[in-house]
């Protein structure tokens, strides 16, 4: 039996069946890890959503961006961007079931020495810190009044943590950094704006995996979210988004030993409008 984790899929169907046949991946005894943004921007949205589905307990995801967006669309909370890509999924006659599952997976999971999230952890988070944190948005998303949750989703403020934060600030900073940030500075300010090189982050900010200090250094955190980062594989980070949809790679980690499995794929978006 192997674990695989898997970076952004972003709807690319074709490249995630391509990617599972070069790992000889096999059900019945293999265990996929996804990092999050299953959907949008590649054409198979609703494939992948239903593979991912139909795997069961072989199959763990954590809620990233695009996952968050288009339920927040669905839930009639969020305006649809020309290069949104999830029609198919809207459209499907099985539309109800696949966002009642979508909407019922973590923001966080946490398994023997692996942490999986879809972008990153604040410094002052230790990994106990922000279990109890993603639990509570998880409760929001999977209750009844979900739809009360993303009608205060959207937002980058308040940028920084704090413990005294109540309400719909509170859930919008922990969604943020588990989902959007890319750097922050060292007191834990996040930039939201940052989505490419390094070099365009402004001064005092860098990747949120290089804070000094950060209380979640040392245990290794697997993640995906930044492709202009690239593939990262180091003792405590697995960076997994190799751009597939942006005509990149679609990647891999066998978490036992750490060997990476990529295929190329062709560009199905503009970079341009990376999010």
């Amino acid at each position: 039996m192997a674990t695989y984790a898997v970076g952004d899929v972003q709807g690319c169907f074709d490249a995630l069946e391509r990617l599972l046949g070069e790992i000889g991946f096999a059900a019945a005894r293999d265990r996929l890890w996804f990092v999050g943004d299953l959907v949008n921007r590649g054409p198979q949205s609703a494939e992948v959503m239903r593979f991912v589905k139909s795997l069961g307990e072989r199959a763990v995801m954590v809620q990233g961006n695009h996952d968050l967006h288009l339920l927040a669309f669905a839930a009639g909370h969020a305006r649809c961007r020309a290069d949104d890509t999830f029609d198919d999924v809207l459209a499907a006659a099985d539309q109800a079931e696949l966002l009642d599952w979508l909407r019922r997976q973590p923001l966080l999971h946490v398994e023997g020495e692996y942490v999986m999230v879809h972008a990153g952890f604040l410094p002052s988070w230790s990994v106990a810190q922000a279990q109890g944190l993603a639990a509570e948005v998880e409760a929001e998303l999977r209750g009844a009044r979900y739809r009360d949750f993303f009608a205060t989703l959207y937002g980058s403020q308040p940028d920084a943590w704090d413990e005294r934060l109540r309400g719909a600030d509170r859930l919008r900073v922990v969604v943020n950094a588990m989902t959007r940030m890319r750097v922050c500075s060292a007191a834990g300010v996040m930039d939201l704006q940052v989505k490419g090189e390094m070099h365009k982050a402004p001064p005092g900010f860098m990747p949120w995996f290089e804070v000094p200090g950060r209380k979640s250094a040392g245990v290794p955190i697997i993640c995906g979210h930044w492709s202009a980062l690239g593939l990262r594989v180091t003792p405590d980070l697995l960076a997994l988004d190799t751009g597939c949809v942006w005509g990149g790679a679609l990647s891999a980690v066998r978490l036992e030993d750490r060997r990476v499995f990529q295929v190329p794929c062709r560009a199905l978006a503009d970079p341009a409008h990376a999010l």
